[in-house]
């Protein structure tokens, strides 16, 4: 085996016999590292290709039924999965240093050990009285004869075991320290952490065990590693949210056996991860009342409706050059519909700086939030409150229309469980409502002006305690 020295991409994988700035194939600055590279002998090559020998078949020919999906009993995770676990998948899931990854993957061990299923969870950053302990204080010391605990790095031995125990659930923790003995790169090196999490998907679609693979993450927030990666395996989850914050939000960003649109959203206690039923209760329990720049819209995760509250704050700029600061919205979206305020409606914002923030960092995508935001910073500027128990949805085009939403009525019945008395929603979406709502007054607007005269006809109280 001839062994020679290369340059990786720590970002893409790309080889170079020599360090370059900047990738070429990603255009990253800094990501060169220096790696041993081994080619690997034939036999050695025969011996990995007949390991998973695997015929080829006529399409017509193969049988297929539909598999059983192992149900973890965590409602949130199910959702987010597609309905739970898909025997032979492989699924990642990334997130922050002390996020939760490890706590919500010893609970998806206990809870399908419950069932029957035999687990094996390899724990290559913990020692073995570690990982006991923390699983006495997120069981509450309740004993399961179905799940194997190991603390090993090797890949080969991580094998060995899977063939000796035979576990239906595989869980690695995590994949930057596993490392394959015939690589010469050290752990969490681009070669290892991609032909690892080769060497496993095979292994996944072989046997039909389903594996975890728990990935740290840079500080860009992307999974360490090669993007290669995320390719490779069926389902990529991410943790969102501080680790200062008791609220976590699971977010599927690739999944081939469910959709990509779902989010679950749970709660760090000292008993470990805990599902929220009811999220936009939570994210509209502290809501403060007799302000202004507060405004409530429902938005929409996969099939899920969630009400989660956007907040403005504009105040007279002090060095000649506006800020615009977005905090779970984009940035782009919200210079635009700054400029539309300006443009469309008078508002003179050029010299204000304007902050918005969604309540409980969650992060919206749904442009179903455009309407709101310009009322909030409306209300903001204007120091005038927003009618309360309102609802504000609708789209917010260049011209200062208000363009319709998709599932209108789902996000209406929502706000109508939590007693919100008005909606203002765009007037395509009330015309084509196939029926009207009596506990709640649904107010249809074309033109963003429209909008803002309805809302916001309350003048703001006085704050920050001055009498």
């Amino acid at each position: 085996m001839k062994i020679r020295t290369v340059f990786s991409c720590q970002s893409c994988g790309y080889q170079s016999p020599k360090w370059l700035g900047r990738c070429p194939d990603c255009n990253n600055w800094n990501t060169f590292a220096e790696e041993d590279f081994a080619t690997p002998s034939s036999a050695k090559a025969k011996e990995r290709v007949s390991l998973y020998k695997d015929e080829p078949v006529l399409l017509k020919d193969v049988e297929a039924e539909e598999e059983h999906r192992l149900k973890t009993d965590i409602t949130e995770l199910d959702r987010v999965l597609g309905a739970g676990v898909m025997p032979g998948s492989v699924v990642l899931i990334g997130g922050d240093p002390g996020v939760g990854k490890s706590t919500v993957a010893l609970q998806i061990s206990y809870q399908l050990t419950r069932k029957g299923v035999k687990v094996l969870y390899v724990s290559g950053e913990e020692s073995v009285t570690q990982t006991k302990l923390r699983a006495k204080r997120i069981t509450g010391g309740k004993e399961s004869s179905q799940l194997f605990i190991v603390n090993q790095t090797d890949l080969s031995l991580i094998l060995e075991y899977i063939k000796k125990i035979n576990p239906q659930v595989v869980i690695i923790d995590s994949i930057q320290v596993i490392f394959e003995p015939t690589i010469s790169s050290s752990p969490g090196s681009v070669s290892q952490v991609k032909e690892c999490a080769g060497i496993l998907t095979q292994l996944a679609k072989s046997t039909g065990t389903s594996i975890f693979i728990i990935g740290h993450v840079t500080k860009e927030g992307a999974i360490a590693g090669p993007r290669v990666l995320e390719h490779i395996v069926d389902t990529v989850l991410y943790f969102e949210g501080d680790r200062f914050s008791i609220y976590r939000i699971l977010r599927a960003v690739k999944n081939r056996f469910g959709s990509t649109n779902e989010i679950g959203v749970f709660e760090m206690t000292s008993n470990g991860l805990t599902e929220v039923k009811n999220p936009s209760q939570i994210f509209l329990s502290e809501r403060p009342k007799d302000v202004s720049g507060s405004v409530v819209v429902s938005i929409l995760e996969g099939t899920r409706p969630l009400l989660v509250e956007i907040q403005a704050l504009v105040s007279k700029a002090n060095f000649g050059y506006a800020q615009r600061r977005a905090q779970g919205f984009d940035y782009n979206r919200l210079t635009l519909l700054i400029a539309v305020l300006e443009k469309r409606i008078g508002l003179h914002l050029a010299a204000e700086d304007i902050f918005v923030n969604v309540a409980g960092g969650i992060k919206i995508e749904d442009p179903a939030a455009d309407l709101a935001v310009c009322v909030a910073a409306a209300s903001a500027f204007r120091e005038k409150l927003v009618i309360p128990e309102t609802v504000v949805l609708g789209e917010v085009g260049l011209a200062g229309e208000i363009r319709s939403i998709s599932q209108a009525a789902l996000r209406i019945n929502e706000a109508e469980k939590l007693g919100f008395k008005r909606c203002v929603l765009p007037q395509n979406n009330y015309k084509n409502m196939k029926f009207k709502k009596d506990n709640i007054e649904l107010i249809p607007v074309s033109i963003l002006k429209e909008a803002l005269e309805i809302t916001l006809s309350l003048p703001a109280g006085r704050q920050g305690g001055n009498k």
